[in-house]
């Protein structure tokens, strides 16, 4: 399989990105992290009918932090999504967003539809819509400062992926992937979390959108999960899609994945 790196200038920032295969495009944003490496198998699972495009996202892996980056905002990550569509053209695209990408996805596909040929939303964690998202702050919350007081910012990452993923998940991945992910602990920790979560589009925007959407979660995951996915299908007047695995289907169910999204993306005008 061939595989172009390239280190693209987009929106301000020196953003690594892969590309894959030929035929329609799709682009895949990661959560927590923000490696392109979180999506590697899938990539080459869809490569010989798409040309799939993944890339770290500004801060994190071999995507160097900007000077002066000290924050970020939903609206920064989907224009530096936009911005990438353009450079590279590709646009318009498929979206393939999975937690914090999820809700860059959602943003980019209100704000550049014309970009977004169809969208597939996996699992963004918008705490504004569940009942007690203090309950769930908590949780995150408790398993990052564990990692915290064991051994700095990587050692939060690893918990916090371990939370996410499982175990498996975690120790399955590729040992240079592991120590991309557990370098970007500042950029997750001290910049990141806590900023996406409380996105959430009034009404009106949502129920404007008309880029085909699927709505996705995983069978393993936490059920705020499925709430927050209940919750955006019905602003979508969508239903909500399953499919095997964790928080990271794309590491622990990749074939599985791939089945599921895959007649989507081919059916996309």
């Amino acid at each position: 399989m061939r595989v172009e790196q390239r280190t693209v200038s987009a929106n301000g920032a020196d953003l690594y990105c892969e590309v894959r295969g030929a035929g329609p495009a799709v682009l895949f944003i990661s959560g927590a992290t923000g490696d392109a490496g979180q999506f590697e198998r899938v990539a080459d699972l869809l490569a010989d009918g798409f040309t799939v495009v993944t890339y770290d996202r500004r801060g994190n892996s071999r995507s160097p932090r900007p000077a002066g980056w000290n924050s970020t905002s939903v609206a920064e990550q989907a224009d530096d999504a936009a911005a990438l569509l353009a450079a590279l053209r590709v646009a318009p695209a498929a979206v393939y967003g999975n937690s914090y990408g999820a809700i860059c996805g959602l943003d980019l596909l209100i704000r550049y539809p014309h970009l977004v040929r169809g969208a597939v939303l996996h699992e963004p964690p918008l705490l504004s819509v569940v009942d007690k998202p203090e309950e769930v702050q908590a949780a995150v919350g408790s398993v990052v400062q564990e990692g915290m007081a064991a051994g700095g910012p990587a050692k939060a990452v690893e918990s916090f992926m371990r939370f996410a993923a499982g175990d498996a998940g975690w120790e399955g991945m590729e040992s240079s992937l592991r120590e991309r992910m557990s370098a970007n602990g500042e950029a997750l920790f001290g910049t990141e979390m806590g900023t996406f979560e409380p996105y959430r589009p009034d009404d009106a925007t949502m129920a404007a959108i008309n880029v085909p959407t699927l709505v996705l979660t995983s069978e393993e995951s936490a059920p705020f999960f499925h709430a927050v996915a209940g919750w955006l299908a019905g602003q979508l007047g969508v239903e909500v899609r399953r499919t095997p695995g964790t928080h990271l289907p794309q590491l622990d169910h990749p074939e599985e994945l791939v089945r599921t999204i895959g007649p989507f993306l081919r059916d996309l005008p």
